[in-house]
């Protein structure tokens, strides 16, 4: 995986001698045939996380990597382990900042995440994105 920062992509287009094709990204929507994505937001003030789990529903299909781009950076966690359908990334400095201190999240209103995205990369299908952008009325 690799982020540009610049606008000038042609010095990073090419990797051994072949250019490199960009993943455009899917819709979790569009996949929830295959595997379904979900998210949690987890701890409180001093330890909050974003749980992050799936759900292959296609034996075809393998889960690679997840990574969440958040507001400093972001985190990437391969999946090793073909059994395991979920991650938590530990979140820290502006990342880990929270209106409340409800474990789970309460999904409200202030969306303390919003502008989370998460990416999921399956062996035949490719990028998936999922904003982290849930909100429930009913708290």
């Amino acid at each position: 995986m690799i982020q540009i920062i610049s606008d000038q992509t042609e010095a990073f287009t090419y990797c051994c001698d072949s250019r490199i094709k960009r993943l455009e990204p899917i819709d979790s929507g569009e996949i929830n045939k295959t595997v379904a994505i979900n998210y949690r937001i987890i701890g409180g003030y001093n330890d909050n996380a974003v749980e992050v789990s799936w759900q292959v529903f296609e034996k075809r299909e393998t889960v690679e990597w997840v990574y969440i781009k958040t507001f400093t950076g972001g985190q990437l966690k391969y999946v090793t382990n073909p059994r395991k359908s979920s991650f938590i990334f530990a979140l820290a400095d502006e990342d880990a900042y929270v209106y409340c201190d409800e474990d789970p999240c309460l999904e409200c209103t202030f969306r303390c995440k919003r502008g989370f995205e998460i990416f999921v990369y399956l062996k035949n299908s490719g990028l998936i994105k999922l904003p982290i952008e849930r909100m429930q009325a009913s708290w």
